[in-house]
């Protein structure tokens, strides 16, 4: 008698415990009433009926979600390996249980299936400089194809772009050949800026003949003033030389 006492006993208790669920602020319990949904409970004390109610439990906190490299080919034909990192977390608790046998994994399957789709649609260059517009679009794209699971998709990362050995010279190559072409144009600039001062100068010292004087001056006291120059420079006047080229006029 005592013996059926105690099973009984027994049986009480585990029921008990089985009916009494304590969840955490950042859970919450979709309950199934003999297979139907009937609300979500939590955070808190929450109290079932044995074998009648169901609960699963479902975190609300942002998942981290670490999407595996994927082999895209760009829209000018260029093979990289692209990897990429998924924030995302649970706001209706209920469609996550619900409306998807396995929301993370249905998550990981679209961000890896949307990574090489919009990835596909831009160039190499596109995808190297572009980061910031390209994580937008993949955010908004996943957001939207995920809330009917109740998902929300906080943010989305491109981590690493791998290129193999023979783009990485070539783009090591179109690098160089910009930097040439750049110096160059910032040479021509220089030279087109120096010839604009020349013209103005020798317009400027046309005006007034005896500042060309004053310029020789100012050369030999330049020269004069290095010791190590042994050239001797004496200034002709152009007033005499003048009447010569008068009486000598060149040969067309």
């Amino acid at each position: 008698m005592f013996g059926f006492l105690g099973v009984v006993v027994i049986l009480v208790v585990m029921l008990l415990f089985s009916a009494i669920k304590i969840l955490p602020e950042y859970e919450r319990g979709v309950v199934l009433t003999l297979g139907r949904y009937t609300g979500t409970k939590g955070p808190g004390l929450v109290l079932l009926i044995p074998m009648v109610q169901r609960m699963m439990r479902v975190d609300l906190r942002i998942t981290v979600m670490d999407v595996p490299p994927q082999d895209v080919i760009s829209r000018d034909n260029v093979s990289v390996r692209v990897n990429a990192v998924v924030y995302f977390r649970v706001v209706e608790p209920d469609k996550s249980v619900l409306q998807v046998a396995d929301f993370y994994q249905a998550t990981s399957q679209l961000a890896q299936t949307r990574l090489r789709s919009v990835l596909g649609q831009h160039e190499l260059d596109e995808i190297l400089s572009q980061r910031e517009s390209i994580n937008r679009t993949l955010q908004t794209i996943l957001d939207e194809a995920t809330d009917p699971w109740g998902i929300k998709v906080a943010n989305v990362e491109i981590k690493d772009v791998d290129l193999n050995d023979t783009m990485v010279r070539a783009i090591a190559r179109q690098a160089e050949a910009e930097r040439e072409r750049r110096a160059k144009v910032i040479h021509a600039e220089g030279e087109m800026q120096a010839a604009e001062k020349l013209r103005d100068a020798a317009a400027m010292l046309s005006q007034q003949p005896q500042a060309l004087q004053l310029r020789y001056l100012q050369t030999l006291a330049d020269m004069s003033n290095n010791g190590k120059s042994s050239t001797i420079v004496f200034p002709l006047p152009l007033d005499l030389i003048k009447p010569l080229m008068d009486a000598f006029p060149s040969k067309s």
